[in-house]
């Protein structure tokens, strides 16, 4: 499933929105329900403001009424396979379990393929919010 997700991340990648940076991403999700939901980065002139490819596919997942992520692809125009930025490791692992597989690719055909878990050892969930006693 992984080259659909990678040919529908590379057909939204064209759309991105990056005149700063001229770095465009795209990403495709397959939610466990069997839908794909695309997203592309977004740059502004006020730089932290844009928004990441991943980001957006999981926004389009989750407004789709989809929660769980089964595969995800990201492709950019790079010379290698370029990961997922550590905020979008944590976006991804809040609705992927640890052995969904993230694809990464190149415009060139180049491949990179690991799992959540190897993106992102010791991840942040929601049982690291559990406090002894209840609510501080």
């Amino acid at each position: 499933m992984s080259d659909k997700l990678i040919d529908a991340a590379n057909a939204v990648r064209a759309r991105a929105y990056a005149p700063y940076s001229d770095f465009q991403v795209g990403a495709a999700l397959r939610s466990v329900e069997g839908h794909v939901h695309v997203g592309c980065n977004v740059e502004n002139v006020a730089y932290p403001e844009g928004t990441c490819a991943e980001a957006g596919a999981i926004a389009a997942m989750i407004a789709a009424g989809d929660t769980r992520i089964a595969e995800i692809a990201v492709i950019a125009n790079a010379s290698a396979p370029v990961p997922p930025c550590g905020g979008c490791r944590q976006k991804i692992a809040e609705f992927a379990a640890g052995d969904v597989v993230v694809t990464m690719a190149t415009t060139s055909g180049a491949t990179l393929s690991m799992t959540v878990a190897q993106l992102l050892p010791g991840r942040f969930d929601a049982g690291h919010m559990d406090v002894a006693g209840g609510a501080t």
